[in-house]
């Protein structure tokens, strides 16, 4: 049975940050992720309350630079800036338990050339994969669509696997998230197959959403009653993140998942 994971992001988003790992815990889910928690909470009030409600803490991602900026990981200049975000990152995962950050690319400057912003990305994710193995940490790249993140260089599956290929460390792999796959260029089954099926499946993690507006996963163009089984029989072990946005409150919209063990706390009385 798939082992469902709740964005922190979006889901329980109704609630103060620190009481969603909480809500999390009491419809089912056993682990969580947090795109950004820096601002949010200290990484020991984070710590603390995956301890009171006995959750794992399935990934984080690496800061992404400014107010609006997606990455810092492929931009020439700010390598510095980046590989610091990478240590903030990893005090955060000691802290929580967290065995996985997601490095973003980022939007190259005008002016910078592909080739140019992709090898400065491919450098630091070198520079920085040592420093994640000691602390026992997978860093992952995603293909992101163009629609949400504009300029974003990273948007197909291939890409993503032949960027984790270049950098050449075991311990950096690819987040599959197949809501941005639908987006980008469909066939999601298909790469299922190609990408988690072989003995060099180089997948760390994936995600879901219901495309094209990432409500919950039965809401879309994707059947995820297929697709789940689907991700079992392939044999991927890991865990799946719940990555959309609740159509109507994250309790409300919790019924797709009931197969899978997630479900709502019973009201008063």
């Amino acid at each position: 049975m798939p082992r469902l994971s709740a964005n922190l992001s979006y889901l329980f988003a109704e609630r103060p940050f620190l009481e969603r790992f909480g809500a999390a815990a009491a419809c089912g889910f056993r682990a969580v992720e947090h795109q950004f928690p820096y601002s949010e909470a200290s990484e020991t009030a984070i710590a603390e309350r995956v301890r009171e409600h006995d959750l794992e803490v399935i990934v984080f991602n690496v800061p992404p630079g400014g107010e609006g900026e997606r990455g810092l990981g492929g931009l020439p200049g700010r390598e510095a800036e980046f590989q610091e975000a990478v240590d903030l990152s990893l005090r955060y995962c000691r802290a929580a338990g967290c065995p996985r950050l997601h490095a973003m690319w980022g939007v190259p400057s005008e002016g910078t050339s592909y080739e140019e912003s992709r090898a400065t990305f491919v450098a630091n994710l070198r520079r920085a994969a040592p420093r994640a193995a000691e602390a026992g940490v997978t860093l992952l790249v995603e293909a992101l669509n163009p629609r949400d993140n504009p300029g974003y260089p990273l948007n197909r599956q291939a890409d993503a696997h032949a960027l984790a290929a270049d950098v050449g460390a075991p311990n950096v792999k690819v987040q599959f998230d197949l809501y941005h796959t639908q987006l980008v260029e469909g066939g999601v089954a298909e790469k299922l197959h190609l990408y988690l099926g072989g003995p060099e499946s180089n997948v760390g993690h994936i995600q879901i959403a219901g495309p094209p507006e990432r409500l919950e996963p039965d809401c879309g163009e994707l059947n995820y009653d297929w697709l789940l089984p689907l991700i079992d029989e392939l044999e991927y072990d890991g865990w799946v993140g719940c990555e959309y946005r609740p159509a109507a409150g994250t309790e409300a919209g919790l019924g797709w998942a009931r197969r899978w063990g997630i479900r709502p706390p019973p009201g008063p009385g």
